[in-house]
């Protein structure tokens, strides 16, 4: 399959590689990492085992690329208002476009570029920052769940799901993505939100009685707002947040990509976090308080 990624930040390095190690062709669209990548290869470093690509194709420009069969987005949101033309040069007759970008909205935005029957979206559980430039740290996780945008079960996300397993990434399809963005907000919303906002790492957050008792309350407004949605089928709460910060407590200090972006200067990627989420519950009836303050404190930081 040939795979262009879009966004090749800490999340499209560690896919990207993985899908090239596997056998596919691989295009990666840079900008820090051009120089180093093209130079001297893609060097991973993960739990799993570490391993180096020494030939990679690295661009600067869509149009240098060619078209693809599958358009893999892990853009920040934050630069959303050039998705569409990043991503137009890489289309013709049977593109897929699978953005696993973080929040809401996402998917619409490339539904209107390119039309609905064009788009899935996934939802991914990793944990993995950017080294030096052409390194990447897979630190743990790293499963993906995704779906058509359509909400409904096809062939076309079930050989994705078995590509990406293929190469080493645990992922499966779902018919309600809805469902499995929400269910990534209830973890993104406290953790990246939090961190952000006190430079703490998710170890040092749990640590205190007190802060995980709110990242708590804020699971659970955030499942509240998405078991308004007309899910599939409801977010049994309890059970779930229970899962999440069991997840959570082996995540050995890390620093949410949020908490990073805070650090190194860059703008947050509220919108998609947390404006279009309170903006969807609000529709319904839901008002989340703590997401509402906790977005209000992180916007003085901007």
């Amino acid at each position: 399959m040939r795979i262009a990624i879009i966004g090749a930040g800490a999340l499209g390095l560690y896919y990207g590689a993985m899908l090239q190690r596997a056998g596919n062709e691989v295009q990666f669209l840079l900008r820090r990492d051009f120089e180093a990548v093209c130079s001297r290869g893609l060097t991973v470093t993960s739990p799993k085992g570490d391993f180096h690509l020494a030939r990679v194709l690295g661009f600067r420009n869509p149009d240098e690329m060619g078209p693809a069969d599958l358009v893999l987005v892990g853009l920040k949101t934050i630069d959303n208002e050039r998705l569409a033309e990043l991503v137009r040069p890489l289309m013709q007759k049977n593109t897929a476009v699978l953005t696993l970008q973080n929040g809401l909205g996402n998917e619409e935005l490339l539904a209107e570029a390119f039309g609905p029957e064009r788009v899935l979206g996934g939802v991914a559980f990793l944990c993995s920052n950017r080294g030096a430039p052409g390194t990447v740290h897979h630190l743990g996780e790293g499963a993906v769940r995704l779906g058509e945008f359509s909400g409904k079960f096809s062939a076309r996300a079930e050989g994705l799901a078995a590509t990406f397993s293929a190469a080493g990434i645990p992922c499966q399809s779902v018919p309600d993505l809805v469902k499995a963005r929400w269910e990534k907000l209830v973890w993104n919303i406290p953790f990246n939100g939090l961190c952000a906002l006190t430079g703490k790492t998710t170890s040092d957050l749990l640590a205190s009685p007190a802060v995980r008792e709110q990242a708590l309350a804020l699971m659970g407004e955030v499942v509240e707002a998405a078991n308004a949605q007309g899910l599939s089928n409801p977010i049994d709460g309890n059970a779930f947040c229970a899962r999440m910060m069991g997840l959570t407590e082996g995540m050995d200090r890390y620093r949410p990509s949020m908490m990073i972006d805070r650090q190194e200067g860059r703008p947050l990627e509220l919108e998609a976090i947390f404006g279009t989420p309170l903006r969807r519950a609000a529709e319904k009836g839901v008002e989340m308080t703590r997401v509402r303050l906790l977005e209000a404190l992180l916007k003085l930081g901007e």
